[in-house]
């Protein structure tokens, strides 16, 4: 028989089904894939079961339901002031995962280069080799994560079509500063580049960090594509529900690709989160305080096991520093993490193409339940 296509040679099991893997398997405490271990608001099922009952069970728009989209182009008026079309501006997707796969291939063409932060989040780069495209790392240097301009500047030549921006940032738990934003954004107009903004822990956001959406930079709107997720927000990951805003040349043609690849998202689900963004400002307090608790829990755990480490201001993450505990690189440590101390974690090497610094750190995710964070921290002592 005949080889499967070029485009996926390489191609590996992803680092997060590979670590859950392991974890059931050694029964270990599972603080390695970024979603929680416990149910999200009883109001929010309560609505999607509403929604069943309704009789919102059939497919929905391959655009998305309305009542959503318009919800969306609320929220984002309200909080940012951005104005998107629920008509023509906003994509409903199956999670912030589709929506990234969606925008690369509705902008890249084979050997058009795209611009990724270091580390990152692993399908930006498994899209962009499907795409055709050449993934360009540029560094987020250790341990503040920051970006070098010169190092940016050298990594853009004619063939750079996009750059890719996360923030609040995964896996380092950075949020990124309004200058420092500025400082990429200048380099996507100055080489006339389109900029990808992951948000998707938009409203994760600890000790008095902003959340600056790159949208509403100087002159961004139109070239910025913004993706967001309600699983993150509302600790549902499992409905896969993200969104893209975008202008409307980027919006069309992500929906040309949508409507072939999935065609539509769960409809009962997006109408009950229709629902949950309804109720923003009520529900964030509580779900910030949450995890604001789980984070300042864990963190104290760690710094008393004699982690060094500065505490993440967004997301649910933390890369936590390892050469005081062990000679390994990350994945040897990982694995004897898992099979010796029965906690799983994720190597960040996964996540780098150019630089070795993640071998020098694991990423463990704090939103688990209060019994998963001790379980790990008493066993993490016998390090």
């Amino acid at each position: 028989m005949k080889d499967t296509a070029y485009r996926i040679d390489g191609f590996k099991d992803s680092i997060f089904g590979v670590i859950s893997k392991l974890a059931r398997e050694h029964q270990a405490f599972n603080l390695g894939q970024g979603f929680p271990d416990f149910d999200g608001p009883d109001w929010l099922k309560e609505f999607a079961h509403q929604k069943m009952q309704e009789g919102h069970n059939q497919y929905a728009p391959f655009p998305g339901t309305i009542n959503l989209r318009n919800e969306v182009s609320n929220y984002y008026q309200k909080f940012y002031q951005l104005n998107y079309n629920p008509e023509t501006q906003i994509t409903i997707t199956v999670g912030a995962t589709e929506a990234i796969y969606l925008v690369i291939n509705a902008l890249i063409n084979p050997g058009d280069e795209v611009v990724v932060l270091e580390p990152f989040y692993d399908s930006y780069v498994a899209s962009i080799k499907m795409a055709g495209g050449v993934p360009v790392p540029v560094t987020m240097h250790a341990p503040d994560f920051n970006v070098d301009s010169k190092e940016l500047a050298a990594a853009i030549s004619p063939r750079t079509k996009l750059l890719i921006l996360n923030n609040p940032h995964n896996p380092s738990g950075k949020v990124w500063l309004k200058d420092e934003l500025l400082a990429v954004c200048e380099m996507a107009r100055k080489n006339d580049l389109y900029l990808l903004s992951d948000e998707v822990y938009e409203f994760l956001l600890f000790d008095g960090a902003k959340h600056i959406p790159t949208a509403t930079l100087n002159d961004m709107y139109e070239r910025t594509i913004t993706v967001s997720s309600a699983g993150k927000t509302f600790g549902v990951t499992g409905w896969k529900t993200g969104w893209i805003c975008a202008n409307k040349k980027v919006t069309n043609a992500c929906r040309l690709i949508h409507q072939y690849v999935t065609f539509s998202v769960a409809t009962p689900t997006q109408e009950a989160l229709a629902e949950g963004l309804k109720r923003l400002d009520t529900y964030l307090p509580d779900f910030v305080s949450l995890y604001k608790g789980k984070r300042d829990f864990f963190y104290q755990g760690l710094k008393s096991l004699g982690f060094d480490f500065a505490i993440p201001r967004g997301t649910y993450f933390m890369m936590v520093p390892i050469g005081s505990k062990t000679k390994l690189k990350d994945v040897d440590f990982a694995l004897e993490l898992i099979k010796t101390y029965q906690v799983a974690t994720v190597p960040p090497s996964a996540f780098y193409l150019k630089s070795t610094e993640g071998e020098k750190f694991l990423r463990f995710c704090f939103a688990k339940k209060e019994e998963t964070l001790k379980g790990a921290l008493e066993n993490l002592k016998r390090l």
